[in-house]
């Protein structure tokens, strides 16, 4: 996961407006649904991909029919009477069956040139980058589910090379190189995917869908930036807003528990909003929000356009209803032997999440401990 690569590369700097011009010539005569795959992955890099894969459309590509091949936008071609009829092509080679999949997602807290730090910080320089949101998420082989697994970024772990520190605190001394070793150590798995943005991206994406609406279940003022309260029931957020309904954590009795529970909620508001039909029959706005993302999204060199519409096609029966969050379970808060206040590591519960990733049985882990709902 050294190498990472860059979305705004694979298209044009300005789209088009009104089309989806700006998407790979291969896939910009697809149906709607495949054009929205690839926004819904790139809005996911926000720090949710894990419902946001879930939400794509179901369905699948135009399928040849007796009377003649399927065209790109699901039209029939019928072979001119005074010409001979093609011969047939040669069938496609056979997919190989899906595996299980691991991706981890960054909301890095960079305030200023993101990309720059991220690369300072893998060289091996410490950086001012730190992970504010950290999720491994979980695709099955069998796509009938999909987990998000949040982990409270004060959690106490050894950070290869550099001894113990707080998780969060792998992303500055080793950029997304070192995050991926922590994580796959603390889970003993292996990472296939990368996706980080930052504080920019969030709020312009939200920002370019209008706003986003989100239920308020534990009224709070910020104790960030503008102070803004928060009532009880319905908000509608501005990107900045939203920034600090997931940030905050000092204004709760229980910290960062209660900020991982308003980031789900955000989570699955954002997507609620981006995959309703307002939106996903504009392309204006659509392309809007992917245009907002893109520049702040840094994914790693494999996870490619082509690699992202497959694992999106792969997907296309699960619904929101089969995407489930919960947080890593954690041995309680404390402190370190320098003072910084700290949450312990659960061997047994980590021991138990590591066995399910390795095993395939997440799905009986979760039930067992009554995550359906997310926590």
């Amino acid at each position: 996961m050294d190498n990472q690569s860059d979305p705004e590369g694979a298209a044009e700097s300005k789209p088009p407006q009104g089309n989806f011009a700006w998407l790979p010539v291969w896939l910009r005569g697809q149906p709607t649904w495949l054009k929205a795959v690839l926004a819904m992955v790139l809005v996911i890099a926000l720090g949710s991909t894990a419902y946001a894969f879930s939400q794509v459309g179901r369905g699948g590509p135009p399928a040849p029919t007796a009377s003649g091949a399927a065209t790109a936008e699901g039209a029939t071609s019928t072979p001119s009477p005074t010409e001979p009829a093609p011969a047939p092509a040669p069938p496609p080679a056979p997919e190989p069956p899906p595996v299980a999949m691991n991706i981890l997602i960054i909301g890095s807290d960079s305030r200023g040139d993101s990309r720059a730090e991220e690369a300072q910080a893998a060289a091996g320089t410490p950086a001012d980058q730190r992970a504010d949101v950290l999720m491994l998420v979980h695709v099955p082989a069998d796509r009938q589910k999909i987990y998000g697994i949040s982990i409270m970024r004060d959690m106490w772990v050894n950070i290869p090379g550099r001894g113990e520190a707080k998780i969060n605190a792998g992303l500055e001394l080793g950029g997304i190189p070192l995050m991926v070793q922590t994580v796959e150590g603390l889970f003993n798995t292996h990472i296939d995917h990368t996706v980080m943005t930052d504080f920019a991206g969030f709020k312009r994406a939200t920002d370019a869908l209008g706003g986003v609406e989100v239920n308020v279940t534990v009224p709070f003022t910020s104790t960030h930036d503008s102070g803004h309260t928060f009532t009880p029931g319905i908000n509608r957020l501005t990107g900045d807003q939203a920034l600090e309904f997931v940030r905050e954590r000092y204004a709760f009795a229980d910290g960062d528990f209660q900020r991982i529970r308003n980031q789900q909620t955000f989570l699955k508001a954002l997507v609620a909003q981006f995959m309703s039909a307002g939106t996903l029959t504009n392309p204006d706005k659509v392309v809007g929000v992917v245009q907002a993302v893109r520049p702040h999204l840094i994914l790693d060199q494999d996870f490619t356009l082509d690699n992202l519409w497959r694992l999106g096609y792969s997907l296309r029966d699960v619904g929101p209803e089969d995407a489930i969050f919960f947080r890593l379970p954690d041995g309680g808060f404390g402190f370190s032997t320098t003072g910084q206040s700290i949450v312990f590591q659960n061997p047994g519960a980590i021991g138990a999440v590591s066995a399910a990733l390795a095993n395939g049985t997440l799905a009986d882990y979760v039930a067992a401990n009554g995550f359906e709902g997310g926590n």
